[in-house]
């Protein structure tokens, strides 16, 4: 039996979900005002389904990265492991230029760039670790469903 480093796959999802954690404690006061007063689109799930999906998500962009990250050294591989830092860093922001600062339209565009920074390092990994990118389709077809939502809201609230 091949011998999983567990340290590092522990390490990578504490990572992203810390990330998540950080974005959801610094929005918690302007979600909390979004849920109550929002106008939503149609399919918007209830508020309860967002931590439960996002803490699924993190935990597979933890494992894929960790999968990646353990891979010998190539371009590829540091280019994979750039490109996730930086879908992270968006992730991160899209939630406080969502919730707290209420630019939905901005927010709908920085969703379109996180989108294909998400589709580039999934085709990236995909050159590295196979897994690693089908970890990541998840968290892309969420993203799509969030971008529609993130456009109803917009189109909704101006």
């Amino acid at each position: 039996m091949k011998n999983v480093p567990w340290k590092l796959y522990a390490f990578w999802i504490l990572v992203t979900e810390a990330v998540g954690a950080l974005s959801g404690f610094l929005t918690r006061n302007a979600t909390q005002l979004y849920q109550a007063t929002a106008q939503k689109p149609p399919l918007s799930p209830p508020g309860v389904v967002f931590p439960i999906v996002w803490t699924i998500l993190f935990a597979l962009m933890g494992i894929g990265i960790a999968r990646v990250f353990q891979t010998p050294n190539s371009t590829a591989r540091s280019r994979g492991i750039l490109l996730f830092l930086i879908q992270l860093a968006f992730n991160f922001f899209w939630s406080i230029i969502f919730f707290n600062f209420g630019c939905y339209g901005f927010a709908f565009f920085w969703l379109l760039v996180l989108w294909g920074l998400i589709l580039r390092m999934i085709l990236t990994f995909r050159k590295v670790d196979p897994v690693a990118a089908y970890l990541q389709i998840p968290y892309l077809l969420w993203v799509t469903f969030a971008a529609y939502l993130n456009l109803g809201i917009w189109l909704l609230n101006r």
